[in-house]
């Protein structure tokens, strides 16, 4: 753990000795057991024996406007108006504050609302400035505690839902931090993720949560976005796929909600990942045809496929509508067209915004009543617009049909959860459930699975720890592990340095200098970025370079952290960029070490894709990590020698520069046309990375060249090693719509599949082409497969492709 962290965990057990003092009686549990009969003269609501249907509609019935309207809202920033001033869950207050109970807490483990003395510093996300947020036990307490005011002392009992972040593992102190979702879209293996958001739902749903605000299956076509690295890519494909994934970990396939698992949130619902400038939450410039084949699907097929209970609407305009008042994409398409019977969630403070930042309305209560016709059914992260829904009733703005719509479907989320029955959980049991050693083992191996060999020239990689006396560790993130964004500080972080020399002992020295510092902090939540002055990092390169002068081998980590890349929530909290370069003299300092003629390593950590030209002509080997978790070092190590042949491919293309931009690998064929005294290729094209083996691809053999426009098509591709290792290739299957009554991409992903191979191994890999892979959105925007010619082609990326044709008849 690096210092900094040090510090935050030295506070963090400050305050949780003064907060334990007082909730040691929460945390205790005692009506833990199932509630599973209820007294003879119960209301039908609180009979489990029923059907959810009927509890429903008797619950419903019995509610007072005031109550339904508690439902529909959510308290974060307003905690102090439910909790002391250390952060304890008080009953009197919420009582006081909140006479007709509470819909939803957002974020349990942060401490918001908290008062602490003045200590320094920033705070952990949500957190107050000076404070820590609370362990796993402490949330479980404040849970429970919250928890038993709602079901016991409020006239309905009706328990709440608790939300949390879990973008690429629960964010909380001490739980297990994965790899980034971009990290994550680049394994190309879905089970992976699968197991992945397994364990985060279990250790969300030990502390009390049921709800994640994850996964996001935005398709990101604009690097400049500071959010691309929360997204699974640029392919509508891969997203969908990573989504499903994900789902399938968080919240399995059926429902009611089994006791280790918590609902997820899709977000953000749509058009979000190509925003005008790359700027965050600015307008989606897009057709309603490029919202269908592009945007639409991971959404569409999360809510027919799976049990999905939650969508997020995102915060930008399409077509002049801002997302939380567009009742055609909340109501036409995702309830009508799709058939989803679950909650709309409105992103935090975006009903506010379409007062203050889509200057739609003068009056907050006049853009509540725009979301609540539009399908936005709970309001986050607390009730601002939606408080005001007594009186626009009374006004005739909203309806009683709307409000009992919405509350309809929260009342049935508490149900699926099981709630009414088993609201509590063992707080004593909390810690042991977070970061176990089988999350931990699975944080390493996913971190393995992400990186992506971009270059190895030489065959400098793998390392062979026998030829090296010296190795000289470079750079800031080598030793300061960048997480990314929506992160907390895990139990423990496995620096780059620290897998250095875990694997030096006992065989090689290793030393380290920092050599480039990027900010002077590194902290998401801070709105400040400040870069270190020029004349400090000369001092450190030159450090660095004479540490290098004395090594046999260098491993170099450059790239990105989390303020340089990130969400950019405000006017004063900016994360998107006008350049996709290396920040600083880092390229300046890879020349100086690289003149020093020694086997270089470059890794990078970052969260957003590069455009490093320069490495990418210079370095001896390259490998894009992004970020990796918290066993990046562990990780990495393996990787760089040897134990692991990495196996990632590119979820995005990578441009040379933003002038290239779009860069998508999925253009129309009018696109890319040509630049005076430039090219159109990109640095790395989607799909792409390298093996410490070598593979061949072979044609894909079409089982079925001909069939119906409502048969599959069963193809088979051939894939065989050909070099000394076992190693990983992932097959992609991509298709062209030859001629078509509309304009078609020159190639979209329709298949893949991560197979690992021995040495000289041969495997047959089988696609199933289905009618929806072929069809497209026609003149009248109706969906068709029609008859014609399809291009198939597979290969081990985007580029290098070999093919065969198909016959629609």
């Amino acid at each position: 753990m690096d210092n900094r962290a040090t510090k935050r965990a030295g506070r963090r057990l400050a305050i949780a000795t003064l907060v334990l003092g007082t909730a040691t009686a929460a945390i205790q549990a005692p009506q833990l057991a199932a509630q599973t009969r209820a007294p003879a003269d119960a209301p039908l609501y609180k009979d489990a024996r029923q059907p959810i249907p009927a509890r429903v509609e008797d619950l419903l019935k019995r509610m007072t406007l005031e109550e339904k309207v508690a439902q529909m809202v959510t308290i974060w920033e307003g905690k102090a108006k439910i909790q002391t001033a250390t952060g304890v869950f008080s009953p009197e207050i919420a009582a006081k504050s909140f006479p007709n109970g509470i819909g939803q807490i957002a974020r349990p483990y942060d401490r918001r609302g908290v008062k602490v003395a003045a200590q320094g510093g920033a705070g952990a996300a949500g957190a107050a400035a000076g404070a820590s947020n609370r362990s796993p036990a402490e949330t479980a307490a404040y849970v429970n505690a919250a928890q038993r005011w709602a079901v016991e002392q409020t006239r309905l009992g009706i328990p709440m839902i608790f939300h949390e972040e879990a973008l690429h593992g629960y964010v909380a102190p001490g739980a297990t931090s994965f790899p980034q979702s971009i990290g994550l879209a680049s394994s190309f293996d879905p089970a992976l993720v699968e197991r992945i958001f397994g364990v985060a739902a279990r250790e969300m749903r030990a502390v009390g949560a049921q709800l994640a605000l994850a996964p996001v299956v935005d398709v990101a076509r604009d690097p400049r976005w500071g959010r691309i690295e929360e997204t699974y890519g640029e392919d509508p494909h891969l997203v969908s796929e990573m989504g499903l994934a994900a789902i399938r970990g968080f919240q399995g396939t059926t429902l009611p909600l089994a006791p280790s698992k918590v609902f997820v949130t899709l977000k953000h619902m749509t058009g979000h990942g190509q925003p005008e400038g790359g700027t965050n939450i600015a307008p989606a410039n897009i057709s309603e045809r490029t919202l269908r084949e592009n945007f639409f699907p991971p959404f569409e097929r999360a809510v027919k496929e799976l049990p999905v209970m939650s969508v997020m609407a995102s915060y930008n305009e399409i077509d002049g509508i801002p997302s939380h008042g567009n009742k055609w994409l909340l109501g036409d398409v995702l309830r009508k067209e799709w058939g989803f019977q679950g909650l709309v969630v409105s992103d935090y403070f975006a009903i506010r915004e379409m007062v203050t930042r889509h200057k739609m309305f003068s009056d907050i209560g006049d853009a509540a009543a725009r979301a609540l016709d539009a399908g936005v059914d709970i309001e986050t992260p607390d009730g601002e617009g939606f408080t005001k829904l007594p009186e626009l009733l009374k006004a005739g703005k909203v309806t009683q049909e709307q409000i009992d719509t919405a509350v309809r479907r929260i009342l049935t989320m508490k149900f699926q959860a099981g709630l009414f029955e088993n609201p509590y959980v063992d707080a004593n049991a909390a810690a042991a459930k977070v970061n176990t050693p089988d999350a931990v083992a699975l944080a390493r191996e996913a971190a393995q699975r992400a990186m992506v060999l971009l270059k190895n020239d030489k065959g400098v990689l793998p390392l062979d720890a026998t030829k090296i006396k010296r190795m000289a560790v470079i750079g800031t993130h080598a030793n300061d592990t960048p997480l990314g964004g929506y992160s907390e500080v895990p139990a423990k972080v496995v620096s780059v340095l620290d897998g250095m020399r875990a694997e030096g002992q006992g065989k090689f020295a290793v030393d380290y200098a920092e050599g480039v510092r990027l900010t002077k902090s590194r902290s998401w939540s801070a709105d400040a970025v400040d870069l270190v002055e020029p004349e400090v990092n000369a001092k450190l390169a030159d450090e660095a370079v004479a540490t290098a002068r004395n090594a046999d081998v260098i491993v170099m980590v450059l790239g990105d952290n989390e303020q340089l890349s990130r969400e950019a929530w405000a006017d004063a909290h900016l994360g998107d960029r006008t350049s996709l370069d290396l920040i600083g003299p880092q390229n300046e300092l890879a020349r100086r070490i690289f003149a020093l003629g020694k086997p270089v390593v470059v890794l990078l950590l970052n969260g957003r894709p590069l455009s490093t030209n320069y490495l990418s002509e210079a370095a001896p080997a390259l490998i894009e990590g992004w970020y990796m978790g918290e066993q990046t070092g562990a990780a990495a190590a393996d990787v760089i020698f040897g134990r692991v042949n990495p196996g990632g491919k590119l979820p995005v293309s990578i441009a040379r520069n933003v002038g290239q931009l779009p860069n998508f690998y999925n253009y129309k064929p009018s696109a890319r046309r040509g630049y005076l005294l430039d090219t159109t290729k990109p640095l790395y094209p989607f799909g792409y990375g390298l093996s410490y083996t070598s593979f061949t691809v072979g044609a894909p053999r079409i089982v079925t060249p001909r069939i119906g426009a409502g048969d599959t098509a069963r193809v088979e591709v051939e894939v065989q090693n050909t070099g000394r290792r076992t190693g990983d290739e992932v097959v992609q299957l991509y298709v062209r719509d030859d001629e078509a009554s509309v304009t078609r991409p020159v190639q979209e992903l329709k298949g893949f599949q991560r197979v690992t191979l021995k040495a000289g191994e041969r495997r047959t890999v089988r696609f199933e082409l289905k009618p929806a892979d072929l069809a497209i959105w026609n003149q009248q925007m109706e969906r068709e497969v029609e008859p014609g010619t399809f291009t198939i082609s597979a290969g081990p990326n985007s580029v290098d492709l070999k093919s065969a044709k198909l016959t629609v008849r």
